[in-house]
């Protein structure tokens, strides 16, 4: 269907699979098929109360299937001969949860209007049905640990295969995303799999994945562990494994989530979940060769976590210069000069604060929307205001990942961006007044205590 100038195609099936079973593609069928409304998401666990940003970054929730294997295109023509770049969104929510649909902020649309990309956003399976490992029984069960993954890899073949028929280039396609989405583009890089299937990566508050310390033996016996657990809350062992694809989807998650529960506590861990982890087999612990040559931005946002929004602290912009000075001397004691004085950056940083309730700190998912080019979509512009100083910023946001995302280079005429090296360190600041600054963050990182959240 066609939304204004944009042409947009939602719920595209892309694979297929059973439980625990890897994409298969899709049989080809005859006819038209109907790609008008949402396809279904994976399913996640129950949310039982409204988040302290739905405010700021309001959620919406949809129609949940474990045959979630869909994905939505919008262009701007159906030429087949344009070449555009393309422009794939990976959802955060780490592997617990998200969908590609579960902020307003993801709507491809905004994008594609914006500087005429091929926008795609992708479902895929999550928590339990995405990542439990299952292979200590037997070969059939060898691949259930990346599943989810296997799923993104699978949509990208569908891209590779098909998006020219949406005016897109296979040659030029750029993956991004947020939060556990900039893990998954990450962890893209160290899959042999996926080779070929991108050309570009943008990573935003992707964290701090590191699989390069970890072993793979001993990840996947933490891994078996929680299958093993997962098993015994069922009343079910290795004997009766295949029981396992019949279990309701509630029931399976509510005893693999015991199962991390109990573990992590008896490991004295700070917690277990749903995440893939590094098996030198599918997911490696480090880059591929052939990601070297792929251009990649990352960055994060100015508080990310501990914005005032999460602290319920709206009179941010009322304090003096002293509660100030006795805020950051509590939080960090006789480290607060030396924080002070350094910049908490890396290759970019989001500062903007949104204009609600007086003032709020650039928190864990703010520069979506800006990225998106979507101020102006009614549930984002009630926190955002669309003040012409944040409609300006969106523009430059927005062009750098468009730019990035069609030649390498996210520059743009009066804002250059600079490489990020270990001599220069340039790093954009997107702020009211954005620009390249040059910042050392390592004596920062030194000083600052360890992350509260993985994500």
């Amino acid at each position: 269907m066609k939304d204004g100038t944009v042409f947009t195609f939602l719920g595209i099936p892309y694979a297929q699979a059973n439980r625990f079973e890897m994409p298969k593609p899709v049989p080809a069928w005859e006819g038209t098929k109907g790609a008008q409304v949402w396809g279904p998401v994976c399913p996640i666990p129950q949310a039982t109360s409204v988040g302290s940003d739905d405010v700021v970054f309001p959620h919406r929730y949809w129609v949940e299937n474990e045959n979630c294997q869909v994905q939505n295109v919008w262009t701007q023509s159906l030429s087949a001969k344009a070449k555009k770049p393309v422009m794939v969104w990976m959802h955060g929510g780490g592997f617990t949860n998200g969908s590609s649909m579960e902020s307003y902020a993801y709507d491809g649309k905004t994008l594609s209007e914006f500087r005429d990309v091929v926008a795609v956003s992708v479902n895929h399976r999550l928590n339990i049905i995405g990542t439990l490992d299952l292979s200590g029984y037997g070969p059939e069960y060898a691949h259930p640990r990346y599943t989810g993954m296997a799923d993104l890899v699978a949509t990208l073949q569908w891209i590779q295969d098909n998006i020219e028929v949406f005016d897109g280039d296979p040659g030029n396609v750029t993956i991004f995303g947020q939060s556990g989405g900039g893990g998954k583009v990450t962890r893209l890089m160290q899959m042999p799999a996926a080779k070929g299937l991108f050309h570009k990566v943008i990573s935003e508050s992707g964290g701090s994945l590191n699989y390069r310390n970890t072993e793979p033996a001993k990840s996947i016996e933490r891994q078996q562990a929680i299958a093993a657990a997962t098993l015994k809350n069922l009343n079910l062992d290795g004997s009766r494994i295949d029981e396992l694809k019949k279990v309701p989807y509630r029931e399976l998650l509510a005893a693999g989530t015991a199962a991390t529960q109990a573990l992590a506590k008896q490991s004295g861990t700070r917690g277990m979940g749903w995440d893939v982890i590094a098996d030198d087999q599918y997911v490696l612990r480090e880059f591929c060769d052939w990601a070297d040559s792929i251009p990649f931005i990352a960055g994060t946002v100015m508080s990310e976590f501990n914005s005032n929004l999460a602290k319920g602290e709206f009179t941010k912009n009322d304090r003096s210069q002293k509660e100030i000075d006795e805020r950051l001397k509590a939080a960090y004691g006789d480290k607060k000069d030396e924080i002070v004085a350094q910049a908490p950056v890396y290759n970019y940083i989001f500062v903007y604060e949104y204009p609600i309730n007086g003032g709020v700190t650039a928190f864990h998912c703010s520069e979506i929307a800006f990225a998106f080019h979507a101020l102006s979509e009614p549930h984002i512009h009630l926190a955002t205001g669309e003040t012409s100083v944040g409609l300006a910023l969106q523009d430059k946001v927005s062009q750098a990942w468009v730019n990035f995302a069609s030649t390498g280079n996210p520059s743009q005429p009066a804002l250059a961006w600079k490489p990020y090296t270990v001599a220069g360190k340039n790093t954009m600041v997107f702020d009211t007044v954005s620009e390249v600054r040059c910042v050392d963050d390592d004596k920062l990182l030194s000083l600052l205590p360890p992350p509260a959240f993985r994500f």
